[in-house]
């Protein structure tokens, strides 16, 4: 069973717009539509059983649609985080109203809010996460919104789970796309519920900046138990990294389990 733990797609209504605008960003060709529909199909031909979806507000006007959007769209296949902007007056309040409706973590973008991951403004959302037993995920590392300005560098992403380490944070891209090397000096084998997944790392040994034997170094190092498989679907297709975790890593059957799906839903308490 495959658990995809990093997807994207959006209101049928601003689909196309979004990922034209995205596809110019990223300069790569989004792997769907963007639309629901699209994304399950494309999903479910690759053998994926349940995804997540990780809506980003990237202005503090979005939260309540966005969230809303979200809650509606989950069903049997896709289970939704939300999103806030820590700009937003309210958004204690959004996080309190996440909880309350029931979708399963909080997704933030540093990159995106122009916000570094252990601003003390994003401290305070990852408290009261904390308080509300809401898993937060953010974007680790380079992202091409902001390729001179890397938001989530791993040393601050470190400084922002000592400073609420009763949290449960995921760090998406390995923890730090493009910055492997600080991953393994900052993040790796730090204790608690700090989790690394492996959204869109393909992309990196496409582009000659990551080998599997460092992929293979940080996933034993930092404990299996602490990697979620993920895609960042639609800017990779899953087969990808399904074909990384179970060809190029020196891993058991039961470690690659606890990748594929079995981390994912304790972390989630699907079970």
């Amino acid at each position: 069973m495959y658990l995809d733990f990093h997807v994207h797609a959006f209101n049928e209504k601003i689909a196309q717009r979004a990922i034209s605008s995205l596809e110019k960003t990223a300069r790569y060709t989004a792997y769907t539509d963007g639309t629901l529909e699209d994304t399950r199909k494309k999903l479910i031909q690759n053998n994926i059983s349940k995804a997540v979806l990780l809506p980003v507000a990237t202005k503090p006007s979005q939260q309540k649609v966005i969230n809303d959007w979200a809650k509606a769209s989950e069903d049997d296949f896709f289970i939704s985080f939300g999103s806030v902007h820590p700009d937003a007056d309210d958004v204690l309040d959004e996080l309190e109203r996440i909880k309350k409706i029931g979708l399963h973590g909080v997704k933030m973008h540093p990159d995106y809010i122009n916000m570094f991951s252990d601003d003390p403004k994003m401290i305070r959302v990852y408290r009261k996460c904390a308080e509300l037993d809401l898993p937060v995920i953010i974007h680790g590392g380079y992202d091409p919104l902001s390729p001179e300005l890397v938001h989530a560098l791993p040393e601050a992403s470190a400084r922002a789970f000592d400073a609420v380490p009763e949290m449960t944070f995921i760090i998406a891209h390995l923890g730090g796309m493009y910055h492997w090397d600080e991953v393994e000096k900052y993040l790796v084998g730090k204790k608690g519920n700090l989790y690394f997944d492996i959204a869109v790392i393909n992309r990196a040994i496409e582009d000659n900046h990551l080998e599997y034997s460092q992929i293979e170094r940080i996933v034993k190092n930092h404990g299996v138990e602490r990697i979620l498989f993920a895609s960042d679907c639609p800017w990779d297709c899953p087969a990808n990294e399904i074909d990384i975790v179970n060809n190029h890593l020196n891993l058991t059957d039961e470690e690659k389990e606890l990748i594929f799906h079995k981390n994912a839903e304790k972390l989630l308490k699907l079970n």
